[in-house]
């Protein structure tokens, strides 16, 4: 069987303010937010702004628009060296729940140029987790969501994929985001939502299964393996179909924090991996349904 490339991107039709990301300067990430400080020059706009996107601030978006006659931002590209074809740049949507460990490895591979992509926003439903401050730290806009008691400024659904789409998301990166996707998201970057699950899935995965409970659950069944899995995100936890697998040995006298270190550092490499085919359109489909990735090395193999 034969296997078809499948990708699609979200954009919207906006003129989004050039920002340069002292870390990465290919970023180009729409800064939006209150108190924006403009300084113009003869060759670009540069804005020094506090990132905090809430719904009481949805219509800043829409408002810091801005054309540049020197520069002007529209489908930022990247040429691989020794590529014969030019692909564009991927922009990245992550979320998390808390300290974003594969979110920063993520980001870090983007800085240093080995994803064709840039994280141009974060998604939590905790302001204040780890990774929410590490992405204010890097000057990465953040967005709370859903809306709940703990977090009232949180999005609703809908204007959850509102926002996305002006930041022209191509991609979302789910890393330790314990809430459940919302319908209005699948439908809007259907085949475009990716999650990563701490065990082999289909074993071990499904609501409840996160985190420290995952390698307990592990641990107590006597399974002699573990591993990480990355697979496309659905309507439910983690049925989605598996893209990518690492497996994990689990030794005979593990507890789960030592289970758990040891998936992670795997976690760390297989979401690059993963996101480095995905920004290089490397993603086919079989035509019974099941996602592969491409090799870089030879196009005509599949793993």
């Amino acid at each position: 069987m034969e296997p078809r490339s499948l990708f699609s991107g979200f954009c919207s039709n906006s003129i989004t303010p050039l920002y340069r990301n002292p870390q990465n300067p290919l970023s180009s990430s729409p800064p939006s937010l209150s108190y924006p400080c403009f300084n113009q020059s003869k060759h670009q706009v540069s804005f020094e702004i506090q990132y905090f996107l809430s719904s009481q601030r949805l219509r800043s978006v829409r408002r810091l628009l801005c054309k540049n006659s020197v520069e002007k931002v529209s489908n930022l590209v990247s040429e691989k060296e020794g590529s014969k074809s030019w692909v564009k740049r991927k922009r990245l949507a992550v979320f998390v729940s808390g300290g974003g460990s594969n979110f920063r490895s993520i980001n870090q591979a983007c800085i240093e140029g080995f994803v064709n992509g840039d994280v141009v926003v974060l998604v939590t439903n905790k302001h204040a987790c780890g990774g929410a401050q590490y992405a204010r730290d890097k000057g990465i806009p953040v967005i709370l969501f859903p809306k709940t008691k703990d977090e009232p400024d949180g999005l609703s659904p809908d204007d959850l994929v509102k926002v996305l789409r002006e930041f022209e998301v191509d991609f979302i990166l789910l890393a330790g985001y314990l809430k459940l996707i919302p319908a209005e998201l699948i439908r809007a970057y259907s085949r475009s939502i990716f999650n990563i699950h701490p065990s082999l899935l289909p074993s071990f995965g499904g609501k409840g299964y996160y985190g420290m409970k995952v390698h307990k659950a592990v641990i107590a069944s006597g399974a002699r393996y573990s591993g990480a899995t990355i697979h496309f995100v659905d309507e439910h936890y983690d049925t989605g179909r598996i893209l990518a697998q690492k497996i994990v040995p689990v030794l005979a006298n593990d507890t789960a924090e030592e289970l758990a270190a040891r998936v992670l550092r795997e976690e760390h490499k297989l979401y690059v991996e993963v996101t480095t085919a995905l920004c290089e359109d490397r993603i086919v489909w079989r035509e019974d349904g099941v996602p592969l990735i491409q090799s870089k090395e030879n196009p005509e193999e599949y793993y």
